[in-house]
């Protein structure tokens, strides 16, 4: 019994020691899943990582659209509506800051 009460104890103290696994947020998971050589998970955390600086929520989920359907980011850039041409602001801000950011 004393053993039990012990490692009861061990494992209440250790378990907020050990980190718990992140999820990989929208722009991660697409990255992951695209065809790009350069792909991996130290690269695409990373984007991921100034994804969450720049970009809210649903300019993420957005944004990670353009992995596998490229041609929605050059409609948006084409677009003349306001909404778009704010996205593509936040956007284009986002790509120079990770491109500075995750390169090397």
């Amino acid at each position: 019994m004393k053993r039990i009460l012990h490692g009861a104890v061990l494992a209440a103290l250790l378990l907020p020691a050990i980190p718990a696994p992140v999820l990989a947020g929208p722009i991660e998971r697409a990255c992951l899943r695209s065809d790009r050589d350069a792909a991996n998970r130290r690269l695409c955390a990373c984007i991921q990582q100034v994804a969450d600086m720049t970009l809210r929520g649903s300019d993420q989920r957005r944004a990670a659209g353009f992995f596998s359907d490229p041609d929605r980011a050059h409609e948006t850039w084409l677009s003349q509506r306001a909404n778009d041409d704010a996205f593509w602001e936040r956007y284009k801000n986002f790509g120079a800051t990770a491109e500075a950011y995750c390169a090397g």
